[in-house]
């Protein structure tokens, strides 16, 4: 029976996690936080754990919490620290926006704010993340389990740890709950995650030298299709279209709405253009700048002539009506030459000329 530890934790490791602390991550705008009725709408308030993990709680005692206090919450069992991200009416939208049925999971409750004590004994529980996740691969793998654990992620008590692991297929780690319990002796939780996530966990630098999306900001996934880069005439080329996650960029979505809204103005590929020279087929096509390139033979690049959306769309309308022009290329419409009168020109007719001094001799 999965064990929900914290109020309605929705686990957000759907989306991407930081490399080592909610700080990198990119929050919720709370502009509502100003202004003084927002905290009396509702006591619900969104907490934030290791990485993206958050949870909501009743702030039943009113405490004076704002964003980034550091709160002692209910757990099951004990108790949890994790850091005020969000409070009043936004706390409600997030749980619409993330579709938690909240009449399933008990809302639990804020108990205090967390003290020095409190602090200091979530610090040594996360101390020992680090050699747990060691230790538990190594018990993962003498169990012949084919499964990687990713993550640890102790309970601010320390009394329970999060386990966090990758795997292709489904796994049976019923056995392996009772090594860990008999090893570590915690109470032991089991979440899957997937290669982006982990990606984000572990952090890195991407090929454009920027630290990866997933690490620093990203907080949702989509998915990613390689009908994305063939939209943006991207060469389908794994090794290329690859991130450190071996799966598809997430950054070959960021462009596709303007990819798409460019191709709307284009003509269909499958219409093809009548001439007087004869028939040209579709062959590619730039979206951004409105142009496209057609091929005298179909499926082949045979004299490639490129010409403006506007101008395929005029000889579409002209076929329609019987008609065909002499050629693609829009003959009336002539390049105009730019020319520069003498001495308008000149990059240097600004400068001021230095008056000759003649000497006496």
């Amino acid at each position: 029976m999965k064990d929900y530890t914290v109020g309605i934790e929705h686990n957000e490791l759907k989306a991407s996690a930081t490399k080592r602390n909610s700080a990198h991550m990119l929050p919720v705008c709370d502009w509502l936080a100003d202004l003084p009725e927002n905290t009396q709408l509702t006591d619900l308030i969104e907490v934030q754990f290791k990485n993206t993990r958050k949870g909501y709680f009743h702030n039943a005692q009113h405490l004076p919490l704002e964003k980034g206090v550091k709160v002692v919450v209910e757990a099951n069992p004990g108790q949890d620290l994790g850091e005020v991200v969000l409070t009043g009416k936004l706390v409600e939208l997030q749980i619409k926006k993330n579709k938690i049925d909240a009449s399933r999971y008990e809302i639990r409750q804020v108990v205090r704010i967390a003290t020095e004590e409190d602090l200091e004994r979530a610090r040594q529980a996360h101390a020992r993340e680090h050699e747990t996740m060691i230790k538990a691969r190594e018990l993962a793998k003498s169990l012949g389990l084919e499964m990687k654990i990713g993550d640890v992620e102790y309970q601010g008590d320390g009394s329970k740890a999060i386990f966090f692991y990758i795997a292709d297929g489904r796994v049976d780690f019923r056995q392996l709950i009772k090594v860990y319990a008999e090893t570590f002796h915690i109470r032991v939780e089991m979440k899957q995650i997937g290669a982006r996530q982990e990606a984000g966990r572990i952090g890195g630098t991407g090929p454009c030298g920027r630290e990866l999306c997933c690490s620093t900001w990203m907080i949702n996934f989509s998915s990613v299709g390689t009908g994305a880069a063939r939209l943006q005439n991207i060469s389908p080329n794994p090794q290329k279209l690859a991130g450190m996650c071996a799966k598809l960029k997430c950054c070959l979505n960021y462009e596709v709405p303007v990819y798409e809204d460019a191709s709307k103005l284009l003509p269909s590929r499958h219409i093809e253009l009548e001439t007087t020279d004869g028939t040209w087929y579709f062959f590619s096509a730039d979206p951004l700048a409105g142009n496209v390139t057609y091929s005298s033979a179909p499926n082949a690049a045979g004299n490639l002539t490129t010409i403006s959306s506007a101008r395929a769309h005029e000889i579409i309308a002209m076929n329609r009506r019987g008609e065909k022009p002499a050629s693609l290329e829009d003959l009336h419409l002539a390049t105009p030459e730019i020319g520069y009168q003498t001495g308008h020109g000149d990059v240097t007719r600004f400068d001021s000329k230095k008056k000759k001094k003649h000497h006496r001799r």
